[in-house]
């Protein structure tokens, strides 16, 4: 018989961390999602990021605590203060265009109760994606099934919707905020190297809000992620066989290339379409299992749609890898630094 007298555990206290920059209405959204969650987090910190759109306003009128950065200084210095200003157990880093589920703070509990050597998790984004246009379901609906079909041993950290314990976050210093971009990814990088597990909880799922067009999707994923990404993995010297850099997404670069090549030269020597002809082929087999996914989600019209932008994320993948490659020789250190002050007029802290 179990003894009744024994003290029920106290399940971690969990506080949400919410960097933003001119939010617009994706904060608010975020916020009033927020407000739905079931366990309540022990706090919901904000921190502005220099916004000129009045989202520090907006995030007071919906309850949050607004702490305001000195000047800009990018997401992995906002991140880093809000943390410092929560005792928490547990920080649950939320971006501010992504809407949570009510039961996440209870997912996160759970996941860290039921693991003791867990330092960190990361969810993904559900499959029901909030903007309609074609480019906003299907990057979505990409990250989705990506997430959903690499490990749950984790090689990396993800600030959209990720949680970790705070006494490890401290140890290892935080966000490096060098880092303008891929910030996230370069900590799981450290934790992994410092010998922490993340775990890839493929039930813990966000609604990403934001809008793709042509020109912010290139933009993002060329500057923002591929070739930040690759920089990162040729200074580390390593690849993971996961998420999109597992070798049928390398095997992919590669006839990516070999169809360009191909066919601009089929020009030249016409024989060559035929070899163009086998390479997209073969483009469509390695990635049969994305297509029929996207296919049964959103239909036959969507699938084909979706295919030339695909293979086009494969050539801009492979350059970013090409020049990082080039480029690593001529790297130089990172450095970065900002202040905060509270609402309550606090002295300013220096960021690490």
């Amino acid at each position: 018989m179990s003894d009744s007298s024994e003290p029920t555990r106290k399940r971690p206290s969990v506080s949400i961390v919410i960097p933003v920059r001119n939010g617009g209405d994706d904060l608010g959204e975020c916020l009033r999602a927020v407000h739905r969650l079931h366990p309540r987090p022990a706090g919901v910190i904000v921190v502005d990021d220099h916004s000129t759109d009045g989202s520090g306003e907006v995030a007071r009128r919906l309850g949050a605590t607004v702490l305001q950065l000195g000047g800009r200084g990018g997401p992995s210095a906002a991140r880093n203060a809000g943390a410092r200003q929560t005792g928490c157990e547990i920080i649950f880093f939320v971006d501010a265009d992504v809407a949570v589920r009510p039961e996440v703070v209870g997912l996160v509990q759970d996941e860290f109760e039921r693991d003791r050597s867990l330092a960190a998790i990361i969810g993904s984004y559900d499959d029901a994606p909030a903007k309609p246009n074609f480019l906003s379901q299907y990057k979505n609906l990409l990250h989705h099934y990506t997430h959903q079909r690499a490990s749950e041993e984790a090689f990396t950290f993800w600030g959209a919707c990720g949680a970790i314990r705070r006494d490890v976050f401290e140890r290892v210093g935080g966000f490096d905020e060098s880092w303008t971009c891929i910030e996230d990814i370069e900590l799981g990088y450290r934790l992994r190297a410092a010998g922490h597990r993340i775990k890839l909880v493929k039930t813990l799922q966000v609604k990403h809000l934001k809008r793709w067009t042509p020109s912010s999707l290139l933009r993002t994923d060329i500057f923002v992620r591929a070739l930040p990404w690759s920089r990162l993995i040729v200074a580390n010297k390593r690849m993971a066989n996961d998420l999109n850099i597992d070798v049928a997404s390398r095997l992919s670069v590669a006839c990516a290339y070999g169809l360009l090549g191909s066919a601009i030269f089929a020009v030249l020597w016409l024989p060559l379409i035929a070899v163009a002809a086998a390479v997209a082929v073969g483009l469509v087999i390695l990635n049969a299992h994305v297509y029929a996914f996207l296919g049964r989600k959103r239909g036959p019209w969507f699938m084909l749609r979706a295919i030339p932008w695909h293979w086009l994320y494969y050539l801009y993948s492979g350059a970013a890898f090409a020049v990082a490659t080039l480029e690593h020789p001529f790297s130089r250190p990172r450095a970065g630094a900002a202040s905060i002050t509270t609402d309550a007029g606090l002295s300013s802290v220096e960021a690490r």
